[in-house]
């Protein structure tokens, strides 16, 4: 049945004490991310019984609702009902640093940054395969027109990534937008990106006699948020300085002439280091291990989206494919852990007696399997009855050691599914096509096997209501309520 998704925010917004209470919303490919003000205001027990609500994840800046694919309907409820952090909302207090508190920012900076932006890297990774497809089936010849267009249009937005990072940032950190893609614009204007490959051919670059690193930025994560982070505070400074009637031309001026040098002397090179630290450390961990450590990335993969830690990984996959033109270990290991899932939710739609939760893991299946999106099966299902869960992340181990044995590597970044397994087609190699088809049975097939062996405990469709504090006494009128109600409390996450 259809979710009344203006109903659903409107109880969403109130269990996390309303409107004044959150500070900020945006949301990813399942979930509604909520940075909330006072921690205290927000009961969870009540946001975790709505019905619509998939599971709910805290973390130290973030409370993060899980809705699942119909999550921008919901988003879109969300702002129909007003302006988060009303007019009698009070500034958020300043948080103790601490080690865990500096981590915990760091990524949340990243996700929060990174999550909006998924849908145009996924969309020109899907524009980029399909020219490639086109190509290997001769549709067009070498070299037509029509080709160039189609690379050009699904290059776009990797090429201006830096851009759309300062953009996203500048919401994330709440500094001028236009100020933040002006100077993210710098690093991929063409007569920079001139000077860049004239310093890489030994040609002294400087500005004002500071010698400028040859660095390219396109395809590039971390410089821009980095670059946009200390533009928050630049601009803070800047308005403290400038007098009043000056603002409209003098602020903007010395922000730009300030933020724009230190981005490109040293914020840029530095961002570009830290990001391939990051890289090296995670392949050379894959150098070493090979297969097992694609095994690894796979049973972990659910954990790891149930944390919203997978975000984490976006940015050293979009430079690794920049650099190599492919990625071997993240995105092969999710081949294995995002069928598992839809195969274990397909045995418990066979094994059940519930028709609601039979309806609910069906349409979980499908969105695994055929798009591979995983969050309704993992927290629809998976999480909810805990043992699909194991026989997932066994399953996932098993298909992700398969992955690397073969050797497959993307090269976009598509969730993996059905639909987008042609990204792990190497037009030189046409086993891989035998190895990706293969993995992707065994996923659903293993895990399917495993859920029925391990079994799970079911949820009777005339279950009472209950949950960790009280018991509701069993009656006619418990007995005859929907079977939504019953199911809540079961899991929590």
């Amino acid at each position: 049945m259809a979710k009344d998704y203006a109903q659903v925010s409107q109880r969403i917004v109130s269990a996390l004490g309303g409107l004044d209470n959150i500070e900020a919303v945006t949301h990813c490919m399942t979930r509604l991310r909520f940075v909330i003000r006072d921690r205290q205001k927000v009961d969870n027990p009540r946001l975790k019984a709505i019905d619509g609500v998939m599971g709910v994840v805290n973390t130290d800046t973030q409370c993060q609702v899980i809705i699942g694919n119909n999550v921008g309907k919901a988003y879109q409820a969300v702002l129909n009902l007003g302006t988060p952090g009303g007019s009698a909302a009070q500034p958020a207090g300043k948080r103790k640093i601490t080690l865990k508190s500096i981590g915990s920012g760091i990524l949340d900076a990243l996700i929060g940054t990174m999550s909006p932006l998924i849908p145009a890297i996924i969309g020109g990774s899907m524009v980029k395969l399909l020219a490639m497809i086109l190509d290997m089936a001769g549709v067009f010849e070498k070299g037509s027109t029509t080709l160039v267009l189609l690379n050009v249009i699904g290059d776009g937005a990797f090429f201006f990534l830096p851009v759309m990072v300062a953009a996203s940032a500048a919401l994330k950190f709440k500094t001028n937008l236009s100020l933040a893609i002006a100077i993210a614009g710098v690093l991929v204007h063409p007569n920079f990106i001139d000077l860049m490959a004239k310093a890489a051919q030994g040609q002294p670059v400087s500005f004002t006699f500071i010698p400028v690193t040859a660095v390219k930025y396109t395809y590039t994560v971390i410089p821009a948020l980095c670059m946009t982070w200390i533009l928050s505070y630049i601009e803070k400074w800047v308005d403290r300085i400038t007098p009043a009637v000056t603002k409209n031309f003098l602020k903007p001026m010395l922000i730009v002439l300030i933020a724009a040098p230190i981005a490109v002397v040293f914020i840029g090179p530095a961002g570009i280091w830290i990001g391939s630290g990051i890289s090296t450390v995670v392949y050379t961990v894959h150098g070493y291990l090979g297969w097992l450590s694609v095994a690894i990335m796979g049973a972990i993969w659910p954990l790891l989206v149930v944390t919203g830690m997978h975000r984490v990984f976006t940015p050293t996959i979009i430079q690794t494919i920049a650099e190599t033109g492919k990625e071997g270990m993240v995105m092969p290991s999710e081949i294995g852990a995002n069928l598992s899932l839809g195969g274990s939710s397909l045995a418990v739609a066979y094994r059940t007696k519930n028709r609601e939760l039979r309806q609910t893991a069906l349409a979980a299946a499908a969105s695994a399997i055929v798009a591979g999106i995983s969050e309704p099966a993992l927290y629809g299902v998976a999480v909810r009855l805990k043992r699909p869960l194991i026989a997932s992340v066994i399953s996932g181990f098993i298909c992700g050691a398969v992955a690397g044995i073969g050797g497959l590597a993307s090269h976009s970044m598509a969730s993996p599914g059905l639909f987008t397994s042609v990204q792990f087609f190497n037009p030189s190699n046409p086993m891989t096509v035998a190895w990706v088809v293969g993995v992707m049975i065994l996923a659903v097939v293993l895990s399917f096997i495993l859920t029925l062996i391990l079994g799970f405990e079911d949820i009777p469709e005339d279950e009472p209501t209950q949950n960790s504090t009280e018991v509701e006494p069993r009656n006619t009128a418990s007995a005859s309520r929907p079977v939504t109600e019953h199911m809540k409390g079961v899991t929590d996450v």
